[in-house]
């Protein structure tokens, strides 16, 4: 670790059983105030504040005071992160997908780096993309533009992205992969039940 580097401080959060009962815009609407609470916690543990979370018309998060934020949440899990400096967070379910989808997340190459194509891999990848991505206010269009350049080890990877190097660290948990990526940064996550 860097001693220059940022300390983040991302929160992930389950979602209570009784509340995942909610559907459409209703469950929307009740993740996302989860979600903006984990984004609360986040502020205070690194002592940062986020009077409001403005969006652009794109709905990308901008910063605020020099403060930038991430969200995302699943039906039974949330997770968010305030911190001084670009940030993204993306969190999945460990679930069945399309087998054609591992093609689209992931070129042969990228492939070859981290191992046989297996639903955790999928998922690794496919996160820390997306997080990236987030952290760049691009949406899943970008997704193609974002390489995977080197696998550390099973909780942090390197991606190129349009000329920039990012490193990404997933968090597994109950069933859930989380990914967060900043420029230099360190992490300590923290789970809120």
């Amino acid at each position: 670790m860097n001693p220059s580097s940022t300390l983040l401080n991302p929160v992930i959060s389950p979602v209570p059983a009784l509340e995942r009962r909610y559907t459409g815009r209703q469950k929307v609407n009740f993740l996302s105030r989860l979600a903006r609470r984990a984004l609360s916690r986040s502020c205070h543990i690194s002592g940062l504040r986020l009077e409001t979370q403005p969006k652009d018309g794109k709905g990308v998060p901008l910063p605020v005071k020099g403060v930038h934020w991430s969200l995302t949440h699943k039906c039974d899990a949330v997770g968010a992160i305030a911190a001084p400096l670009p940030v993204g967070i993306d969190l999945e379910i460990l679930r069945p997908v399309n087998p054609a989808l591992f093609a689209k997340v992931a070129d042969d190459k990228e492939w070859g780096l981290i191992g046989k194509r297996r639903l955790n891999h999928f998922f690794r990848l496919w996160t820390a993309k997306e997080a990236i991505l987030k952290a760049v206010g691009r949406g899943i269009s970008g997704l193609s533009h974002c390489k995977v350049v080197r696998v550390d080890d099973p909780t942090h990877m390197q991606l190129v992205y349009h000329g920039t190097q990012w490193t990404v660290e997933h968090f597994w948990f109950e069933g859930h992969v989380a990914a967060l990526t900043a420029y230099d940064f360190y992490i300590r996550w923290n789970e809120v039940s």
